[in-house]
């Protein structure tokens, strides 16, 4: 063989295998950094840009794709313990010209964390308002979207902002008193009895208590490797301390029962959707809802759990993109009469 042919193999060779060699050594030794090299692939590959906002000395982080049209900007709020990307499986499959937000709720991920912050439900509704205004989201009513924990603050926003929305997807949310105990909190009765209430299901320090969140949180069981359950734990513990004190708060009676407290005030077309097999939230709360709201179209996802986003992403990206094009519908229908 030519001599500089062969050159030519080591060298392309020798290439092939620094990035192959990178990527098995981090998941080996260092899976986070994986997880976060893999949210930030996804994000560029869907066109999703990371930009800060300030209001006062506070950061908001956040994500966005598209500019404001003539359909309403979508704004959404992820979960407990969660962070904007966690909407990039949805995002998938929501057309590229819709005006898409995703912000990180207070004291998560890029957003200001400050052991002077209120972080009850009420609180963080009044933090996304002041994130809406730094953007002028307002100048037109959005539509608003929020899951678990940032369902319950989607739902006391509109309560307590309604010029500013003009219509709300609550998916399993929090802040609703429930006829039938959850196996989550079935567990946490349990671990208050036994006064461990350190050990709270949804803030796992293992990659085994990870892999029985995962199981409490989904219908649909993942395989997840063990390097990547330590890695998505290796990401959390640092935040561990921070999860405690805000689910505390949010538990706390001032909080528990927000959006209960608060739907009646919601004037905004409603969608509800819920999974059938919730563990977290029982599927009771969207009867709930819609005996308050008057306006309220529910939507029950069979063999589906609380993680509803990851587990029927394409479904919830149609129903929100089904329900809009509904009250689009209805609106110009009223225009015409």
């Amino acid at each position: 063989m030519d001599l500089d042919l062969l050159n030519m193999f080591v060298i392309a060779g020798g290439t092939l295998a620094i990035p192959i060699l990178a990527f098995v050594a981090s998941f080996l030794l260092w899976p986070s950094a994986l997880i976060r090299i893999y949210y930030w692939y996804w994000r560029r590959a869907l066109g999703m840009q990371v930009r800060y906002a300030n209001y006062d000395d506070y950061q908001f982080c956040y994500s966005y794709r598209g500019r404001p049209g003539y359909r309403p900007s979508i704004l959404m709020l992820h979960g407990f313990s969660a962070h904007k990307d966690m909407w990039l499986s949805i995002v998938k499959f929501l057309p590229k010209n819709l005006h898409l937000i995703c912000v990180d709720m207070p004291g998560h991920e890029g957003t200001t964390r400050s052991d002077l912050d209120d972080y009850s439900i009420s609180g963080q509704a009044k933090r996304i308002h002041q994130f809406v205004e730094c953007i002028k989201l307002n100048k037109k009513p959005f539509h608003l979207v929020g899951t678990s924990m940032g369902g319950n603050v989607a739902g006391v926003y509109a309560a307590m902002y309604p010029e500013d929305i003009c219509s709300l997807t609550l998916i399993c949310p929090a802040g609703l008193p429930s006829t039938t105990d959850s196996k989550f909190i079935k567990q946490l009765r349990e671990l208050q009895e036994s006064k461990r209430i350190d050990r709270i299901p949804l803030i796992p320090s293992t990659p085994e208590e990870m892999a029985e969140m995962l199981k409490l949180c989904s219908y649909v069981r993942f395989k997840v490797p063990q390097q990547i359950l330590q890695g998505l734990v290796d990401v959390r513990i640092p935040h561990n301390e921070f999860y405690r004190k805000l689910f505390l708060e949010i538990v706390d009676e001032k909080s528990r029962h927000s959006l209960h407290e608060n739907m009646s005030k919601i004037k905004a077309p409603t969608q509800v959707i819920w999974g059938k097999q919730d563990q977290v939230l029982d599927v009771s709360g969207a009867s709930v809802l819609a005996g308050a709201i008057p306006d309220c179209h529910v939507y029950i996802l069979e063999n589906c759990g609380h993680s509803v986003v990851v587990e029927r992403p394409r479904k919830t990206a149609n129903l929100i993109l089904e329900f809009l094009a509904l009250l689009h519908s209805i609106d110009n229908n009223k225009k015409q009469a």
